[in-house]
């Protein structure tokens, strides 16, 4: 990973955000300086944002589903009462 070799033999996919956050840690006075970047590295590595936020639609598109399915069941059964 951090050689810059990934798994087929070319540059690793993170390898740039990884010289990107070694570079400012090497150069900066607080390690807080390059939160940013850890941040971006790590999302490159494990996707953790980008899995919460699919996961955050995911459950917003079920709920809708949900609620349609529940309008339409209501709206039958007020059409049976008339």
């Amino acid at each position: 990973m951090a050689s810059g070799w990934g798994i087929t033999g070319n540059k690793g996919r993170c390898y740039d955000f990884w010289i990107d956050f070694s570079e400012c840690m090497s150069r900066c006075r607080e390690p807080k300086d390059c939160e940013l970047l850890r941040e971006d590295y790590l999302e490159c590595l494990h996707h953790s944002k980008e899995f919460r936020r699919r996961n955050r639609i995911y459950k917003e598109e079920q709920r809708k589903i949900r609620a349609a399915a529940r309008k339409e069941k209501e709206d039958e059964g007020a059409k049976g009462h008339h």
